[in-house]
Protein backbone atom coordinates (compact mmCIF):
# COMPACT_ATOMS: atom_id res chain seq x y z
CA UNK A 1 0.00 0.00 0.00
CA UNK A 2 1.34 3.31 -1.07
CA UNK A 3 0.45 6.37 1.54
CA UNK A 4 2.36 9.78 1.85
CA UNK A 5 2.05 10.11 5.50
CA UNK A 6 2.89 13.28 7.09
CA UNK A 7 7.10 12.43 7.76
CA UNK A 8 7.28 12.70 4.26
CA UNK A 9 6.10 16.12 4.04
CA UNK A 10 8.40 18.51 3.24
CA UNK A 11 7.56 21.03 5.70
CA UNK A 12 9.41 23.95 8.56
CA UNK A 13 11.03 27.11 6.72
CA UNK A 14 14.34 25.75 7.80
CA UNK A 15 14.33 22.60 5.66
CA UNK A 16 12.53 24.64 2.63
CA UNK A 17 14.95 27.30 3.09
CA UNK A 18 17.96 24.92 3.02
CA UNK A 19 16.36 23.29 0.35
CA UNK A 20 15.98 26.09 -2.11
CA UNK A 21 19.81 27.35 -0.94
CA UNK A 22 22.03 24.48 -0.92
CA UNK A 23 19.71 22.34 -3.50
CA UNK A 24 21.17 21.17 -6.85
CA UNK A 25 18.18 21.53 -9.47
CA UNK A 26 17.04 20.34 -13.02
CA UNK A 27 14.35 20.85 -15.29
CA UNK A 28 11.59 18.06 -16.79
CA UNK A 29 9.27 20.28 -17.93
CA UNK A 30 6.72 21.10 -16.35
CA UNK A 31 8.01 20.53 -13.29
CA UNK A 32 11.47 22.33 -11.97
CA UNK A 33 12.86 20.05 -9.42
CA UNK A 34 15.09 20.77 -6.66
CA UNK A 35 16.90 17.97 -4.80
CA UNK A 36 19.40 18.35 -1.50
CA UNK A 37 21.03 15.57 0.02
CA UNK A 38 20.72 16.07 3.81
CA UNK A 39 23.01 14.41 6.50
CA UNK A 40 20.55 11.15 8.07
CA UNK A 41 19.36 11.22 11.58
CA UNK A 42 18.58 8.42 14.07
CA UNK A 43 15.93 7.54 13.75
CA UNK A 44 16.27 7.70 10.00
CA UNK A 45 14.06 9.31 8.10
CA UNK A 46 12.23 8.98 4.92
CA UNK A 47 12.79 11.06 1.50
CA UNK A 48 10.66 14.23 1.94
CA UNK A 49 9.10 16.03 -0.92
CA UNK A 50 7.14 19.28 -1.54
CA UNK A 51 4.95 21.03 -4.19
CA UNK A 52 4.82 24.55 -5.22
CA UNK A 53 2.71 26.28 -7.69
CA UNK A 54 3.19 29.87 -8.25
CA UNK A 55 0.49 32.42 -7.21
CA UNK A 56 1.84 34.74 -10.58
CA UNK A 57 0.64 31.74 -12.85
CA UNK A 58 -2.61 30.59 -11.06
CA UNK A 59 -4.42 33.70 -9.88
CA UNK A 60 -6.96 30.82 -8.67
CA UNK A 61 -6.61 28.64 -5.49
CA UNK A 62 -8.93 25.66 -6.76
CA UNK A 63 -6.18 25.94 -9.97
CA UNK A 64 -3.11 25.83 -7.40
CA UNK A 65 -4.23 23.01 -5.04
CA UNK A 66 -5.63 21.22 -7.93
CA UNK A 67 -1.72 20.99 -9.50
CA UNK A 68 -0.68 19.91 -6.01
CA UNK A 69 -3.36 17.44 -5.79
CA UNK A 70 -2.02 15.92 -8.53
CA UNK A 71 1.59 15.81 -8.06
CA UNK A 72 1.15 14.59 -4.56
CA UNK A 73 -0.87 11.85 -5.72
CA UNK A 74 1.77 11.04 -8.86
CA UNK A 75 4.46 11.17 -6.29
CA UNK A 76 3.15 8.97 -3.84
CA UNK A 77 2.64 6.06 -6.61
CA UNK A 78 5.84 5.99 -7.59
CA UNK A 79 8.11 7.23 -4.83
CA UNK A 80 9.24 3.42 -4.92
CA UNK A 81 11.27 4.40 -7.85
CA UNK A 82 13.74 5.99 -5.96
CA UNK A 83 14.96 4.20 -2.61
CA UNK A 84 13.15 5.60 0.80
CA UNK A 85 16.27 4.97 3.35
CA UNK A 86 20.16 5.48 1.75
CA UNK A 87 22.37 4.61 4.66
CA UNK A 88 24.03 8.10 5.42
CA UNK A 89 21.17 10.74 3.99
CA UNK A 90 18.09 11.25 3.19
CA UNK A 91 16.60 13.11 0.53
CA UNK A 92 14.84 16.76 0.32
CA UNK A 93 13.03 17.01 -2.82
CA UNK A 94 10.90 20.24 -4.18
CA UNK A 95 8.92 20.46 -7.61
CA UNK A 96 7.97 23.73 -8.60
CA UNK A 97 5.32 24.06 -11.23
CA UNK A 98 6.46 26.25 -14.14
CA UNK A 99 3.44 24.97 -17.15
CA UNK A 100 1.13 27.55 -17.81
CA UNK A 101 -2.16 25.39 -17.94
CA UNK A 102 -3.80 23.04 -15.29
CA UNK A 103 -2.19 19.85 -16.80
CA UNK A 104 -3.90 16.43 -17.30
CA UNK A 105 -3.20 13.73 -14.34
CA UNK A 106 -1.57 11.48 -17.55
CA UNK A 107 0.69 14.07 -17.77
CA UNK A 108 1.89 14.86 -14.53
CA UNK A 109 2.16 11.38 -13.77
CA UNK A 110 4.39 10.61 -16.94
CA UNK A 111 6.52 13.52 -16.09
CA UNK A 112 7.03 12.97 -12.25
CA UNK A 113 8.27 9.37 -13.05
CA UNK A 114 10.75 10.71 -15.56
CA UNK A 115 11.57 13.10 -13.31
CA UNK A 116 12.79 10.38 -10.31
CA UNK A 117 14.19 8.73 -12.54
CA UNK A 118 16.35 11.34 -13.68
CA UNK A 119 16.41 12.16 -9.73
CA UNK A 120 17.56 8.77 -8.77
CA UNK A 121 20.84 9.05 -11.40
CA UNK A 122 21.54 12.47 -10.06
CA UNK A 123 21.53 10.82 -6.62
CA UNK A 124 23.69 7.98 -7.20
CA UNK A 125 26.66 10.21 -8.92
Amino acid sequence: MNKFPKSERLRGKRAVEELFTAGKHFTVYPFKVIFYRKQQLQPPLPNQMMVAVPKRTFKRAVDRNRIKRLCREAFRLHKNLIPNKYDKYYLLIGYIYIGKEVPQYELVEQKLKQSLLRLKEMVHN
